[in-house]
């Protein structure tokens, strides 16, 4: 296959630029870009009408004897402003006598071109406001938009949204991380926190998939057990593993939707929410001998290794070794599993990068001004990672699912229950 550079040689781009000089003779208000781009679009529409037509007579000189055979026929154009990557274009839209036609490059009512919608959910991922967004836009491109267009082109996605909320799921999930983080969001003029849920699978193929968003006044078990049930009405028949953190309650709710599901505690909140305790300058050698418990071949060099920790840290962290005392049952399933499947559940990158990136959003927000707003930027600035996550599996997922078919059986290999 040819490249890209191949189509436009150097001899039709020296005709293009023809006596351009400076910037503004090629980027300027009626500089080289924009009449091109004008001319491209109306060049578009010009055989789009054609073969709306059922012919590809030029407009100027049209043929006589198929014109008399037609009813139909061109009639004229129409001017329309259009905002392009490159700033605001006067095009001419071709027209026909009976009025049916309507270009697909510039459909009916539109005055964007696909790129200007793109860039606008780009800025709101980020979080920036729709005030911002208008004067960003004005300043990059010379024309005017206002904030209530960025908000009619952000609220398009709703339905985006809601169809991806209720989208079939894969029967079988090796690896499902939940958690939630609170954000905060205005209501009747009081700004309150809200617990967003978020869940992250791993299918049997190896590749990553957020299962949804949810938002609720607080994190509850009880509301767990409802978005269990709801994944169970999309098709989910089966989790491998599911991985969480202490919440009190969870590994029941899932139990009662899931019950051959393996509960696993994070190891991450754990060893994160015991670090909270020490002093910075502890951290580094208390972090070392919990890593000594989850790194332990077994469960009994495991509490050999929580031994050592509560003795190290009695007289200054009790807490600590009682936290992990108290959270055992569902972090001893990690020591069941081969080393593989371990680096599967503890591997942070995924949800790690998941988080990081709500929670950046979330800064640069600082509040939300609605439950749909908060929504929608979430998902806008998540939608970039699920695209990456599609593209490959976990370099290691050979070894993973090689003994997560040992250990499962059937259950791995996709297989109805």
């Amino acid at each position: 296959m040819e490249s890209n550079e191949s189509v436009l040689s150097n001899e039709v781009l020296d005709q293009l630029i023809g006596s351009a000089k400076t910037q503004e003779d090629v980027f300027g208000k009626h500089g080289l870009v924009k009449q091109f781009t004008k001319r491209l679009i109306e060049r578009m529409m010009q055989a789009e009408l054609g073969h709306h037509l059922g012919h590809q007579v030029e407009p100027a000189q049209p043929a006589e004897a198929e014109v008399a055979e037609r009813k139909n026929r061109r009639n004229g154009t129409s001017a329309k402003r259009v905002m392009t990557e490159n700033g605001p274009v006067e095009v001419a839209i071709p027209r026909d006598r009976d009025g049916t036609f309507v270009p697909v490059i510039l459909p009916k009512h539109a005055r964007r071109m696909l790129g200007m919608d793109e860039r606008i959910l780009a800025m709101y991922s980020r979080g920036m406001s729709t005030r911002d967004i208008a004067s960003m836009m004005t300043e990059m491109y010379g024309t005017e938009i206002s904030a209530d267009l960025v908000s009619h082109v952000t609220d398009e996605v709703k339905d985006d949204i809601a169809a991806w909320q209720t989208r079939p799921l894969a029967s079988t999930y090796a690896v499902v991380w939940v958690d939630a983080i609170f954000v905060k969001i205005r209501d009747q003029g009081v700004v309150n926190n809200r617990a967003l849920y978020v869940a992250l699978g791993i299918r049997t193929d190896g590749k990553k998939e957020l299962l949804g968003l949810w938002l609720e006044a607080s994190e509850g078990a009880s509301y767990w057990q409802r978005v269990f049930a709801e994944w169970q009405s999309r098709g989910l028949v089966d989790i491998l593993i599911l991985c969480c953190d202490g919440l009190k309650g969870l590994p029941q709710a899932a139990a009662a939707v899931y019950p051959k599901t393996v509960v696993q505690g994070c190891i991450v909140h754990q060893v994160r929410h015991c670090l909270s305790f020490v002093n910075w300058k502890e951290r580094k050698n208390i972090a070392a001998k919990m890593r000594a418990i989850y790194n332990a071949p077994s469960e009994t060099a495991g509490l050999e290794a929580l031994e050592a920790l509560r003795v190290s840290t009695r007289s200054r962290y009790p807490m600590i070794a009682d936290s992990w005392e108290r959270n055992w049952e569902t972090l001893r399933p990690f020591f069941e599993l081969p080393p593989g499947l371990r680096r599967l559940i503890y591997t942070t990158n995924a949800i790690e990068s998941l988080n990081a990136k709500i929670r950046k959003v979330v800064t640069a927000k600082g509040h939300f001004t609605g439950e749909d707003t908060a929504i929608k930027t979430i998902y806008l600035a998540l939608r970039q990672l699920e695209n990456v996550w599609r593209s490959k599996a976990p370099i290691f997922w050979r070894e993973a699912y090689a003994q997560l078919v040992v250990r499962f059986g059937d259950r791995a290999l996709n297989k109805e229950i």
